[in-house]
């Protein structure tokens, strides 16, 4: 039995592994859109069975990174000008609730966990904007896991995510520096409160960001898969 339970985290733990490095890759455009993700290709690179990449793929299908399509091929999903609008203004009402949640609450340990992500932020400001756009995600989710309620959790993780691949498939250069500035005064208006000016500034926020996207078409790039995944494999 304890065997079995060992496999079976460790079963977990490779999924997880590749819904990371595949999540890194989406939204640092590494990926684009209508990529094709062959579950044998996926295994041969992350040095796992068909079975672990095939569940991998349903995870990030779940998370909206993903199409599943007929005869088990799975692609980069496809996000279109249409939806990213509906795709923000859901997120602006579920991260006014995070915030809400938040507000007057957060503990010494949370606020510099924040503030980390905010620095590695500010060293990233100069690097590849996917990289950007990535932290800025992770500071996002990292909130809406503080208020410690699974489907708030779970519903605003998705849906950051689903805004991380619009953006990365066809927003205009991403502003890392105001991102930054306004994550500051996030954390600073949700440590003191009150509620409503944390959840007003959050909607300013996610609203300047969809302002600044300006959404427009990227173009392609030739490299092959395995050559794409390397570093995210490591």
């Amino acid at each position: 039995m304890t065997v079995k339970k060992r496999s079976g985290k460790d079963e977990g733990d490779r999924v997880a592994g590749i819904c990371t490095a595949l999540r890194r890759a989406i939204i640092e455009r590494a990926l684009l859109p209508g990529d094709r993700l062959p579950e044998d290709a996926l295994g041969e690179r992350f040095g796992v069975s068909r079975t672990i990449a095939r569940h991998a793929l349903g995870q990030l299908a779940a998370e909206g990174l993903v199409d599943l399509r007929r005869n088990r091929i799975a692609v980069v999903a496809i996000p279109t000008f249409e939806d990213t609008r509906d795709i923000f203004d859901i997120r602006v009402d579920l991260e006014r609730q995070v915030v809400r949640h938040l507000a007057g609450k957060l503990n010494d340990t949370q606020t510099k966990q924040l503030k980390a992500i905010i620095e590695a932020e500010h060293e990233a400001r100069h690097g590849a904007e996917g990289t950007s756009i990535r932290l800025a995600t992770e500071f996002h989710v990292r909130l809406a896991e503080m208020t410690g309620k699974p489907i708030l959790i779970r519903y605003v993780t998705e849906i950051c995510y689903r805004a991380a691949l619009a953006l990365a498939a066809f927003g205009r250069p991403h502003s890392s520096e105001c991102a930054i500035s306004e994550h500051l005064e996030l954390v600073d208006i949700i440590s003191t409160g009150p509620a409503e000016k944390a959840a007003a500034m959050m909607k300013d926020h996610l609203e300047a960001v969809a302002s600044r996207a300006l959404l427009q078409r990227s173009g392609g790039r030739s490299r092959g898969l395995m050559d794409i995944l390397a570093p995210y494999a490591e």
